[in-house]
């Protein structure tokens, strides 16, 4: 999938940007994985220091898709590790946005896919399988549905309603 610029985005689609159909994320995240450009439609979980549920939607086909995590900005734990990486690596998603933490950094920064964080942390989350699969999230000042439209490049995330094209 060819990405977009999102400088570019922005500079073409001021209507977007002006009816809420096309959003920025507030520059909170950290970039780590290989792809720094990744872009795809978005599934959505909210979870809070727990990554059962990660591990379950990271073991289905990712077809490109983009996984959103809002794990309430916890600095307390990380949700994503190296194994996990590597899994979404293998089963085809594009990329991984974290509201919180991850951890085996060096791991992640060998996966060919695009992870955005808060920051990473050593320890390793709960696992009590708590948590809400495709729902309405809100992270970095932004409201992101599932089904939504995520681009990410060097210069900051978007959220479109629709898919964009080139």
């Amino acid at each position: 999938m060819a990405s977009l610029a999102t400088a570019e985005v922005c500079d073409t689609n001021a209507a977007l940007l002006s009816s809420g159909d096309l959003r920025i994320l507030q520059p909170v995240f950290q970039s780590y994985g290989q792809c720094r450009a990744f872009s795809g439609p978005v599934v959505t979980l909210k979870v809070f220091e727990d990554n059962v549920l990660v591990r379950e939607l990271l073991e289905t086909r990712g077809e490109g898709r983009v996984l959103v995590i809002d794990g309430g900005g916890s600095m307390r734990c990380a949700l994503v590790g190296g194994n996990l990486g590597q899994l979404a690596q293998n089963m085809g998603w594009a990329g991984i946005v974290v509201n919180g933490c991850i951890r085996d950094v060096d791991e992640i920064k060998g996966c060919d896919i695009g992870v955005r964080a808060l920051a990473s942390h050593p320890l390793k989350s709960n696992k009590r399988g708590i948590g809400e699969k495709n729902v309405l999230v809100h992270i970095a000042g932004t409201m992101i549905r599932p089904g939504e439209w995520l681009y990410a490049d060097s210069d900051g995330i978007l959220i479109s309603k629709t898919e964009l094209s080139i």
